[in-house]
């Protein structure tokens, strides 16, 4: 299972083959973004607060376009003794 905070690989896509974190999750529709993977372009208008500009940011990948490379919960088999 997919969680936040694992690593993935990318099986398709523009950026197929490359690695990276989880930052976040969308389970109702079954999506993860992946630090650095999958950028787009951002148009910002600017506001009072915020300086506008385009900004690059994360999309999110569907689960099944991602592999788990590295399982940080590790299972530990106990022995059952007679």
């Amino acid at each position: 299972m997919i969680k936040k905070g694992l690593k993935v690989k990318i099986l398709t896509g523009k950026d197929k083959s490359k690695e990276g974190e989880v930052i976040e999750i969308d389970r109702v529709n079954n999506r993860a973004k992946v630090k650095e993977i999958n950028m787009i372009k951002k148009h910002i208008k600017t506001t009072k607060e915020k300086k506008g500009g385009i900004f690059s940011k994360e999309n999110f990948i569907h689960m099944s376009n991602l592999r788990l490379i590295d399982n940080q919960k590790k299972v530990k088999k106990t022995e059952v003794k007679k």
